[in-house]
């Protein structure tokens, strides 16, 4: 074990390692800035029960009803050899699949290491590259990716790929969330994106460093959903263009690990079983980077919110922004209320504070602005 992973081993404790996945990887990107996050992501720390464990446990996640919801669509969409599947995408690309797609299961065996399983991942999917016109449609489900996070290498398992559809590589996407009347919520759909953006980034080195063009995989990814209020499947074509600028910006900002861990303080401990306290203390050691989309993506959100409930990056990007070197509620407060100049560089946002304070003291006296 190196001196890095045995550090993240002490940090994480007794406890095996979460794995990355997309989501975490999404959620990590939105907020390159935050280096505890980054840290306890890389040890593989248990985080819903850390937050459980310090008083702040989180608030959202999925049902085990809808896991269970989900995990029986899924099933029924990539039945008989993903029949249904292929007919949905090859309809939505607007192509003709030629005959019946050939499917490999590349998750079947669970006994495999994730080594193995990469690696026959990676000879599968190299090997489906499309060649001609002619080739036949090949369905590949649940293959095992990989992509350098912060200096480590993070296994990704999208659901499904498909090779040969209008002669590249598609990124299929099997989603319990139902699409109303042509339409599905935006958050989700939005998180669907960006997700799918990871996978089509791994695909893409996967096939570039097997020697084929990295634009073979598709921009547009699939999409499926269940229609209306019934378990009847519909595809969407999704573009992650725009998610994938931003992913690959956001990867090349985030720090290796190594470099983060030369800043934790020695001692440092997120293991679920040590003392709250302890725990509480430990975390503070190390910057966090809150903001309120926190809440909506990171287990811990609750706990940093209250840890800088007195600061002014609590209320979001935009205000930390505008008041910019204004670090804390009670300082805008006193800026505003003129009882201090403020430093030199502070005369900005502290003019702004001014002419808000005025504005709402007019407000409030039924005074005309």
């Amino acid at each position: 074990m190196t001196s890095t992973a045995q550090r993240l081993a002490e940090i994480r404790g007794d406890a095996p390692p979460r794995r990355h996945n997309a989501r975490t990887i999404a959620a990590l990107t939105g907020n390159p800035g935050c280096a505890r996050r980054a840290v306890l992501d890389s040890a593989g720390v248990d985080k819903p029960k850390l937050a459980e464990r310090v008083g702040f446990p989180a608030r959202f996640g999925q049902s085990r009803f809808a896991i269970t919801r989900g995990n029986t669509f899924e099933a029924q969409v990539k039945a008989d050899g993903g029949a249904e599947l292929l007919r949905l995408v090859a309809e939505r690309l607007g192509v003709d699949p030629g005959g019946p797609a050939t499917w490999t299961d590349l998750g079947a065996d669970d006994r495999s290491g994730q080594s193995d399983r990469s690696a026959r991942s990676r000879a599968a999917l190299a090997a489906a590259a499309p060649t001609g016109a002619g080739d036949p449609a090949a369905l590949f489900d649940h293959p095992l990716l990989g992509l350098d996070i912060a200096g480590q290498r993070v296994h990704l398992e999208p659901d499904l790929v498909a090779a040969r559809l209008a002669g590249r590589f598609h990124v299929v996407e099997v989603k319990s969330f139902p699409v109303i009347d042509g339409q599905a919520d935006p958050g989700k759909v939005a998180a669907a994106a960006i997700q799918s953006a990871v996978y089509v980034l791994a695909l893409r080195e996967l096939l570039a460093t097997e020697g084929h063009d990295p634009e073979l995989v598709s921009s547009d990814v699939l999409l499926v959903c269940p229609r209306d209020f019934a378990n009847q499947p519909v595809a969407s074509l999704v573009d992650v263009r725009k998610q994938l600028l931003v992913l690959r910006r956001q990867l090349d900002r985030t720090a290796r690990i190594d470099d983060l861990l030369a800043d934790v303080p020695a001692g440092f401990t997120a293991d679920p079983a040590a003392d709250p306290a302890d725990l509480r203390r430990s975390l503070l050691s190390v910057p966090a980077r809150y903001a309120p989309e926190c809440l909506a993506a990171c287990e811990l959100a609750y706990f940093c919110r209250h840890a800088t409930r007195d600061e002014t990056a609590t209320l979001g990007r935009p205000v930390r922004e505008a008041l910019g070197g204004v670090a804390t509620v009670a300082e805008a407060l006193a800026l505003a209320a003129g009882e201090h100049a403020g430093e030199p560089e502070q005369a900005e946002a502290a003019a702004l504070l001014r002419a808000a304070a005025r504005l709402r003291a007019d407000a409030l006296a039924g005074r005309p602005a």
